[in-house]
């Protein structure tokens, strides 16, 4: 019998691409998928590949917020009576949680049962769903070398296994970086992030715009804007007379990275590792608001590495970004280093590792 798989992720794209990276692995090996998750997945999951999707009942909570703490507690209480269902009925080999609160119903139904449980963290600071749940759990995978926030012993017995990502991310691993040369274009590639695009959609354009002449005859960008500021941002750079491509989506992000001589973006745990995996120099952007600042953790990990150049939102003008850019993209022999820094960080391989935890985790569990 082919063995079965659930897993257990937030409906945002940070925990879904992993997670399905980690199924395709499992199912190139043989596997069967289920997908646990809330109503919000649906929009994001068209291509995942699970043969059935369990609909859990979810609820998040603001700090000090007793009213909503109780009605979460009631919404996670039939999410796991969901899921405890639906396990007794597909008999699951392991269950994988990926983070965010829709995976908590599927982790605690799979502990009240006692199956086999992994939990993975894609970002430097452990989350808070992940934190409740670390402790009890049979292993714990994670994206970097540090765990920040994790609960006692977890970090210690944590896996570093990198954060799987698209296979079309995957297959320019080895593709060798080349810096500009001293004519030529250079090519900038501009992410926006699912959130808190609006600083580097408005922003980027008037910086570039501010750089030396010589500097913006060269330039070839490619920015992904949000929808009310592509007109804005397409008469900037008319203006500037830079050549640049604007949309509110790229499809081809692994074709973008590959010829890109830098990279400025949010520093989500997703596109660092994307960063990395194609071995790009970075100029990331935390975005100020996140939950315990693990945006700017997972920029601070590259940094550290030598790959990225850290932008802090308090600290950045259109002034500050220009010379940074102009500082960067002047010293060519700078990008080459910096490209090998964050190369260094790369786990191209992590949904395979993460594939081999998850199938020593379920062996154990028969064995037991």
């Amino acid at each position: 019998m082919q063995k079965i798989a659930v897993v257990a992720a937030g409906g945002t794209g940070g925990h879904l691409f992993p997670a399905q990276a980690l199924a395709e692995a499992l199912i190139a090996r043989g596997w069967r998928i289920v997908l646990a998750s809330d109503e919000r997945v649906a929009a994001l999951a068209e291509s995942f590949p699970a043969e059935r999707r369990i609909g859990l009942s979810a609820r998040t909570f603001r700090p000090g917020d007793i009213f909503g703490m109780i009605q979460a507690g009631f919404a996670i209480f039939a999410g796991v009576m969901q899921a405890r269902a639906a396990y007794r009925e597909i008999r699951p080999d392991v269950v994988i949680g990926f983070g965010g609160y829709p995976s908590a119903p599927g982790l605690l139904a799979a502990l009240t049962l006692n199956l086999p449980t992994v939990l993975h963290e894609q970002n430097a600071v452990m989350g808070r769903a992940n934190r409740r749940l670390a402790g009890r759990v049979r292993a714990v995978a994670c994206a970097f070398p540090i765990l920040q926030k994790a609960p006692p012993g977890v970090a210690e017995r944590a896996v570093v296994v990198g954060n799987p990502v698209r296979a079309e991310i995957r297959a320019i691993a080895e593709v060798p970086y080349e810096p500009p040369g001293e004519t030529g274009p250079i090519r900038l590639l501009i992410t926006g992030g699912s959130q808190g695009a609006r600083l580097l959609s408005e922003l980027m354009p008037a910086a570039i715009a501010a750089l030396p002449e010589a500097l913006r005859d060269r330039l070839e960008v490619q920015q992904q804007t949000r929808k009310e500021s592509l007109d804005l941002a397409r008469q900037v750079y008319a203006d500037a007379n830079v050549k640049a491509e604007i949309a509110p989506f790229f499809r081809d992000m692994a074709g973008r990275l590959k010829v890109a001589h830098l990279v400025i973006g949010r520093s989500g745990a997703g596109s660092v590792c994307e960063f990395a995996i194609a071995g790009r120099p970075a100029i990331l952007v935390p975005l100020a608001v996140a939950l315990d600042d693990d945006q700017g953790q997972n920029a601070q990990v590259m940094a550290d590495a030598g790959g990225a150049v850290v932008a802090r939102e308090a600290e950045l003008t259109v002034e500050t970004m220009s010379r940074a850019l102009a500082k960067l993209l002047s010293h060519p022999d700078r990008l080459v280093r910096m490209a090998e820094g964050a190369r260094s960080l790369s786990r191209p391989d992590a949904a395979e590792r993460l594939a081999d935890l998850v199938e020593a985790v379920a062996a154990e569990g028969r064995r037991g």
